[in-house]
């Protein structure tokens, strides 16, 4: 641990000014006392202190502190009616007791211009003062940050593929949980995404992450300069909030912002829901560009067509595969289906069979009994379709006894085979009852009724259309993340072929919608069948479902039953997401495998947070070793803090949180008879 004070030893009328600010900053926080009392420690609000100017790092810096519940404070250098940074802005008293209201503060660098030279110097003045950590968001190497200049053994350029390490001292300190080397993600060989300079350290700089250089030494991206009382972190190179590199080291960097000790707190999480378990699915037309039976696929009804659908081989591998991954699927099981194609069958289905045998390896979810839309009664004679109405006018819509039905039909057929499934979960077919823009701008309004009826908490979404959590009667929506894996395919082939129709332009014999959607971008050139879905799409996919993971999304991805089927193309995605997260990631920083209801719960306890942030009603302090965090009742609130904490209860303590990424964290709220959380941290 590092304390810094003021310094002293200079001789009368020789005081430099930022001196003369810090004793005047001391002098507004501390009340006049009697000559024999001792100092109050200070109390240091759980709050950080951001200076914007509008840029990237500064905007990922800040996505890190919202995502994971950090409450924090903005200045925007652009704004004209800012508030001025001075010593009353940083830090006043409570209650006699000197208050430092920032824990830390975020800089676009060293020495922002859009800060006057006042501003700036009662930023060192109170950094010194309260022993407060300052991040330098995105700065170059010169000796004003504790690094040569790149010409003196460094290095500066792209950094587009660059491999960098953690030193010792990034291992042993705010980068514990991560076990490989950073490498800068290269996405498109085209463009340059990243820019770095790295210099050698210089006296009072360690280095946290670095590079090689031309000589064989190694220069920093990455380090803490510590000078004249203060602390530094001093980030060299360019970044944003979506790039693998930051992804990855923005925990430890806002732990050594805020000494270990913050509110909110940071997971990996990563489930995956299979769909249409029991169901067939139907198969893409590569001859068509369409999909036999769908309503705007117009020659046939996709009689004569082979569905995809696994087979008690697929469901012997997929076993075998989450015992050799270390990982588990939820399967999301239409039984009505699955009875259908029995019976179609001459009563047969090792398939069921197989997954029955296996039914305790598995988490499993209601996907209603025959998945139907559950919507609005679609009038299929346009394209796209509609909903249909009655003589007056009226919307038509599934009842809510046929909704109940669905979902209680499907329940009632898993609970009378043994399989362990909860009632409180949810997801609909093609997530129908929900609204569906633009045909049904509105849920179903008998949806929530059957919900309520049958006991359901927890709803399926798309985050793809509703990224947000919101009600639904008495139940809550989880958004779930689709991976572009595509329920209609079985082959590689079919998969890439689809892809093509789908994001390559019409000069290229594709669909063109890539060119007329602004949310969509169109390959340069189609992709060879034979060999696009392994060398472009599984490694697009597994870096997009990465960039959830460890952005502290507890959103669940969805796929197909069909993904499993025939040449299970989801296996080559889900082992890449796992293979680099392991080699990235420490083995004390384990990804979390949230059910449907835990990652719903997740979303709800942090929205309730986020809007007590936002109303102001959160209290959160730390003097010396002990913290206190006083949040509305009934919001629970997310804390971090060293292995060692403690947690006080009305008689006694216990150990606080939960071990993660080399800290423990919890969801934590006061014990009966308390008014507030109270923590004691442990003294080294």
């Amino acid at each position: 641990m590092h304390t810094f004070g003021l310094r002293g030893g200079r001789a009368a009328g020789a005081l430099p000014a930022v001196t003369l600010l810090a004793t005047a900053l001391l002098a507004t926080a501390v009340p006049a006392a009697p000559a024999a009392a001792a100092p109050l420690a200070p109390r240091i609000d759980l709050t950080v202190l951001v200076v914007d100017d509008g840029g990237g790092a500064v905007g990922a810096i800040t996505s890190e502190l919202s995502g994971s519940g950090v409450p924090y404070r903005t200045v925007r250098l652009t704004d004209p009616a800012r508030p001025v940074i001075d010593a009353a802005f940083l830090a006043d008293t409570v209650d006699g007791r000197p208050r430092a209201k920032y824990q830390g503060v975020v800089l676009p660098d060293e020495a922002p211009g859009g800060l006057a030279a006042a501003e700036r110097a009662a930023l060192t003045a109170y950094e010194r003062a309260y022993a407060i950590p300052q991040v330098d968001a995105h700065t170059w190497a010169h000796p004003g940050v504790g690094l040569d200049y790149t010409s003196e053994g460094g290095r500066s350029g792209v950094m587009d593929g660059v491999r960098a390490e953690l030193t010792p001292a990034g291992k042993a300190g705010p980068f514990r949980y991560l076990d490989g080397p950073v490498t800068f993600e290269d996405n498109d060989p085209d463009i340059a995404e990243s820019y770095g300079y790295a210099g050698r350290p210089r006296e009072g700089f360690t280095s946290y992450l670095d590079v090689p250089t031309e000589d064989g030494g190694r220069a920093g991206l990455i380090g803490e300069y510590a000078r004249d009382g203060r602390r530094e972190l001093v980030v060299t190179f360019a970044y944003n909030q979506h790039q693998r590199q930051f992804r990855a080291l923005a925990r430890g960097i806002v732990e050594w912002l805020t000494g270990g000790v913050h509110l909110g707190q940071n997971r990996n999480y990563l489930s995956v829901h299979v769909d249409d378990v029991f169901a067939p699915d139907a198969r893409w037309d590569t001859e068509r560009n369409c999909t036999p039976g769908d309503f705007d696929c117009a020659d046939g009804d996709g009689e004569g067509t082979e569905p995809i659908r696994m087979t008690a081989a697929d469901a012997e591998y997929a076993a075998q595969w989450q015992r050799s991954a270390g990982f588990t699927l939820d399967m999301v099981y239409n039984a009505g289906s699955g009875e259908e194609w029995k019976a179609q069958n001459g009563g047969s289905d090792p398939l069921t069979a197989r997954l029955l045998a296996d039914r305790a390896q598995y988490r499993w979810v209601n996907h209603t009994y025959t998945h139907p839309f559950l919507g609005c009664v679609q009038d299929t004679s346009t394209v796209p379709w509609t909903c249909a109405k009655d003589a007056y006018g009226n919307t038509r819509w599934m009842s809510r006894a046929e909704i109940a039905a669905q979902i209680r039909d499907n329940h009632t057929w898993a609970v009378n085979r043994g399989i362990a499934v909860d009632r409180t979960e949810l997801v609909t077919g093609e997530h129908s009852g929900l609204r569906t823009l633009p045909q049904q701008p509105a849920d179903n309004p008998n949806l929530a009724g059957a919900l309520a009826d049958t006991g359901v908490k927890w709803i399926a979404s798309d985050n793809s259309r509703e990224p947000r959590q919101r009600p639904v009667g008495a139940a809550n929506t989880v958004p779930r993340h689709p991976v572009n894996v595509y329920y209609n395919v079985g082959t590689a082939a079919e998969m890439t072929d689809e892809y093509n129709w789908i994001y390559t332009s019409k000069e290229d014999g594709g669909s063109g919608v890539c060119e007329t959607d602004p949310a969509s971008t169109c390959l340069d050139e189609p992709l060879d069948v034979t060999t696009g879905y392994t060398s472009y799409i599984v490694p697009q996919e597994a870096r997009i479902a990465l960039g959830h993971v460890i952005a502290n999304d507890p959103r669940p991805h969805y796929v197909h039953q069909s993904n499993l089927a025939e040449e299970r193309l989801l296996y080559p995605v889900l082992d890449k997401v796992l293979a680099d997260y392991r080699a990235l990631f420490a083995d004390n920083t384990p990804l979390i495998n949230p059910r449907h209801r835990d990652a719903g719960t997740e979303l709800a306890r942090r929205a309730a947070w986020d809007k007590a942030l936002a109303a102001g009603k959160v209290t959160a302090y730390r003097i010396g070793t002990t913290v206190t965090v006083k949040a509305p009742a009934g919001v629970t609130a997310p804390v971090t803090a060293p292995e060692g904490t403690r947690k006080q209860q009305l008689i006694g303590t216990t150990a606080f949180g939960t071990p993660y990424a080399g800290a423990r964290s919890a969801w934590t709220a006061p014990d009966t008879l308390q008014s507030a959380v109270t923590l004691t941290l442990p003294t080294a």
